[in-house]
């Protein structure tokens, strides 16, 4: 086994790591817009971590940068998806 399938193999398990505790926040916390912050920002990191196991296995310059971008589109879609979602719920809350 070399060091770059260790690394691939070790930033894998983080990232389904964090996959799985945000499905376990989802779960397990009460309200809505803790159940959101805890999907969003481990599955982030999440996606963040598999992302960074797939530019090494790869190897490829061009890989890395098309990952990390979808990555960065994701972060991003992310959190205005959350916000939006947080702000539906707190409308209907109040009976808006």
């Amino acid at each position: 086994m070399t060091v770059a399938n260790a690394l691939c193999a070790l930033f894998l398990a983080a990232g389904v790591f964090f996959y799985i505790a945000g499905t376990i926040g989802l779960l397990r916390f009460p309200d809505i817009p803790s159940r959101l912050h805890a999907l969003t920002k481990a599955d982030n990191l999440g996606l963040g971590f598999i992302a960074l196991s797939a530019a090494i296995h790869w190897g490829s310059p061009a890989a890395a940068a098309k990952l990390f971008l979808i990555w960065l589109i994701a972060l991003f879609s992310a959190g205005a998806a959350a916000q939006l979602i947080a702000r539906e719920a707190l409308d209907r809350e109040r009976g808006r």
